[in-house]
């Protein structure tokens, strides 16, 4: 069940991104709507694996991957027509990218990975950011960017330092007891 979500998730983003791409001015209702299910999706499918204790590596690795992509589409959008400030998208885009690198980089170092709580609560304030901006709320779209950025590179420096703490703790010789 969490899979589907996830998957319907993933078909939805560029389904997103065609019907913003044809609105003339980025604040139509169908790509601010179609915006909103797949951020809502996020919520769902970690409550559906909850629920169901249907827990999978390939949903683990996939929820993050689309929620970056799903930000990422979001930020084209938001960045094309002008709803927010430019420079504010270019350091989400550049945390996602960020977050998207190490996360591919701890998994081939093997490292556990596990949200953060910063990382959590960033979500929602970035995700709401994205879809006012689609429903031309600027103002409060603009204040719940740069919370959201706030709490997005706080867990970013949180999820180096883990990630340092892990390598250093691996790669030191052991001591006999």
């Amino acid at each position: 069940m969490p899979n589907a979500i996830g998957i319907a998730r993933a078909v939805l983003i560029p389904i997103f991104l065609v019907t913003a791409a044809a609105s003339d001015s980025g604040t139509d209702a169908l790509p601010a709507a179609l915006f909103a299910i797949c951020a809502g999706g996020d919520y769902a499918d970690g409550i559906a694996a909850r629920i169901t204790g249907q827990y999978s590596r390939f949903g683990a690795l996939l929820d993050p991957i689309i929620d970056r992509c799903l930000v990422i589409s979001g930020v084209v959008v938001v960045f094309a027509f002008d709803l927010l400030p430019r420079w504010a998208l270019a350091l989400l885009v550049l945390r996602e990218l960020y977050v998207l690198y190490n996360g591919r980089r701890a998994i081939r170092l093997k490292l556990p990975m596990t949200i953060n709580w910063p990382g959590r609560l960033a979500v929602g304030p970035v995700m709401a950011a994205l879809f006012f901006a689609m429903c031309a709320l600027r103002t409060l779209a603009e204040i719940l960017l740069y919370v959201g950025l706030i709490l997005a590179y706080y867990a970013a420096y949180l999820y180096r330092r883990e990630g340092r703490r892990q390598l250093a703790m691996r790669d030191a010789p052991s001591t006999p007891a």
